[in-house]
């Protein structure tokens, strides 16, 4: 994928700029949603099949994501790359974006806040437990739940259950 221009904002702009690239990363990211059917079903927005299929293709195409290779009547799974992973800021950015200027639910708003509480250091740590799981790294040493199980917790305590 050629940029229309060597500025590097219209270059990330044309990869991440319309709203469904980033909602599929955010799936894949914070919900571990990896397969297509997962991402069609779980989004909360409801993104179509085809519109899916377009996101997905221009994020593999970008260097986004990878698709693993399925063995028939298999379903091929979607990885981040690194530079996938290194979007996380980003998505950070715009969550705490959303969070100061946005109305919202609080249920759904749970686990930006504890990622703000976190901070970069938080951030960091997220990033690499998902190199652990997508990029097959060695994990390192942690005391306690890692980043995406306290997500998981912070959105089930926000919902009650």
């Amino acid at each position: 994928m050629e940029p229309r221009s060597g500025c590097p904002i219209n270059a990330a702009v044309e990869v991440l700029g319309d709203r469904w690239s980033l909602i599929v990363l955010r799936d894949v990211i914070f919900g571990d949603r990896r397969y297509f059917r997962a991402l069609l079903t779980g989004s909360i927005e409801g993104i179509a099949s085809n519109i899916l299929a377009d996101r997905l293709k221009r994020l593999l195409d970008a260097g986004i994501l990878t698709r693993g290779t399925a063995a028939r009547g298999q379903r091929a799974r979607f990885s981040l790359t690194e530079a996938g992973i290194q979007t996380v800021p980003i998505i950070y950015a715009l969550g705490n974006w959303g969070l100061d200027w946005r109305t919202g639910d609080d249920q759904l708003r749970a686990r930006q806040h504890l990622m703000r509480e976190g901070g970069p250091a938080f951030v960091e740590e997220l990033m690499d437990e998902l190199r652990v799981l997508h990029l097959d790294a060695a994990p390192r040493e942690t005391v306690g739940p890692g980043p995406l199980e306290r997500l998981s917790a912070a959105y089930a305590e926000a919902s009650g259950s």
